[in-house]
């Protein structure tokens, strides 16, 4: 997915087992950003790091949407555990991962495997993406999506 490519429609459950379907946030703009694992070191810190500027992200009328391959029932520990204020969503499959870019080789730990590749989009109330971030470093990187989301 790159800037001007249409996002990928999704019907995922919730932190709460609840459905959210992507028709929902027809005409809204959001950011939505793919991550490893909750509750290990740099997720935790992206997710907190959202949750605290989801505020200054909901001025700018975005909605703040996380999804990783986790269960419902893992997200909803995650959530509790760091009072997180954003909703996260559970992709087992990795189908969204996979049609947004964000599911892939990479290395870890000095070996190669597959699987989520830290991503993050804004998406415009066309459904299209505004902006784009793949490989993600987590330390500073709400910032710079907030920042771009306001010169957007």
């Amino acid at each position: 997915m790159e800037a001007g490519d249409k996002f990928p429609a999704f019907v995922l459950q919730d932190e709460n087992g609840d459905t959210f379907d992507s028709k929902t946030l027809a005409g809204k703009r959001y950011v939505i950003y793919f991550y490893p694992k909750d509750n290990t070191s740099g997720c935790t810190r992206e997710a907190v790091a959202f949750s605290e500027n989801k505020d200054a992200f909901e001025t700018l009328g975005i909605q703040i949407i996380g999804v990783s391959k986790d269960s419902v029932a893992s997200h909803r520990k995650f959530v509790d555990s760091k009072e997180l204020r954003i909703k996260l969503l559970s992709d087992p499959d990795h189908k969204l991962l996979e049609e947004s870019g964000a599911w892939g080789t990479k290395m870890m730990y000095g070996k190669e495997t597959t699987g989520t590749v830290r991503s993050t989009f804004i998406v415009g109330a066309d459904g299209k993406v505004e902006a784009a971030w793949k490989k993600v470093k987590v330390d500073g990187h709400v910032e710079k999506v907030l920042e771009k989301a306001r010169s957007l």
